[in-house]
């Protein structure tokens, strides 16, 4: 199981605006969103260890912060012709096993993750009402087999911060899980 960090895009940065399909083919957007409190966007996938070990609390944060202001997005970029266990028939069922309330989308081209220069499963972007960004990193300290718990606590500080408009600490670790998968060509350098 390949390591790869978050590459911490500068705090403050613009949200990237972005249209995707769900799985169904229903394009969702944060741009679509009347007005939220917080964004956050979620690069995950089906297959991934790290994001296998964290799903359960992917869905207890979008239970827990939703009906609070924040507009959840989760997105695969992952290329699915050579992984297949994330294809859209595959993230629809997992969507369903996991109890996922946020839109689950479709990067298939890959731009969306470019744009956010997101470089692993799972990767964690959290921007503020006017959608510039506050917090870029892990969601807590576990990893699969090292015996932490996964409840969230540094993305969960950061959402609880934001959303009592106090500061959030700057000092943020990097998200650690598997690369995502790029089509040739893709690949950022």
């Amino acid at each position: 199981m390949a390591r790869t960090e978050s590459q911490m895009l500068p705090l403050e940065s613009e949200a990237p605006d972005f249209t995707l399909p769900d799985a169904d083919g229903r394009p969702f957007s944060p741009g679509g969103v009347t007005k939220s409190d917080g964004y956050l966007i979620m690069f995950i996938c089906n297959h991934c260890p790290y994001v296998k070990h964290v799903r359960e609390e992917l869905a207890r944060l979008a239970n827990d912060y939703s009906d609070r202001g924040i507009a959840i997005f989760a997105i695969n970029s992952n290329d699915a012709e050579n992984y297949p266990g994330d294809s859209p028939e595959k993230m629809k069922e997992e969507a369903s096993t996991w109890g996922y309330t946020f839109p689950y989308l479709v990067d298939a081209d890959q731009t969306v993750a470019i744009a956010y220069k997101a470089a692993c499963t799972p990767d964690f972007f959290l921007f503020d009402g006017e959608r510039k960004l506050v917090y870029r990193g892990q969601l807590d300290n576990s990893r699969p087999g090292n015996g932490m718990p996964v409840d969230g606590r540094d993305l969960r500080a950061a959402l609880d911060a934001l959303l009592a408009g106090e500061p959030i600490a700057p000092e943020q670790i990097p998200s650690v899980g598997c690369s995502i998968k790029w089509k040739p060509g893709n690949a950022p350098i």
